[in-house]
């Protein structure tokens, strides 16, 4: 019965890592998104945002 602690323990700090990997990505294709030197390559990035954040690009 003691193991079930630490188990939740581990998948809580399991899915905090895991959401901490996506919002850095997140913010780095948000940051490409806007700082890219060339057209294409920022509207890749804002249609690879939109994919992301599940929802449609404009």
């Amino acid at each position: 019965m003691s193991e079930i602690p630490h188990l939740l323990f581990r998948s809580a700090l399991l899915t905090g890592y895991a959401a901490l990997l996506y919002a850095c990505g997140l913010v780095f294709v948000a940051l490409v998104s806007v700082l890219a030197p060339s057209p294409e390559r920022r509207k890749d990035a804002r249609a690879t945002l939109g994919i992301l954040v599940r929802r449609r690009a404009r």
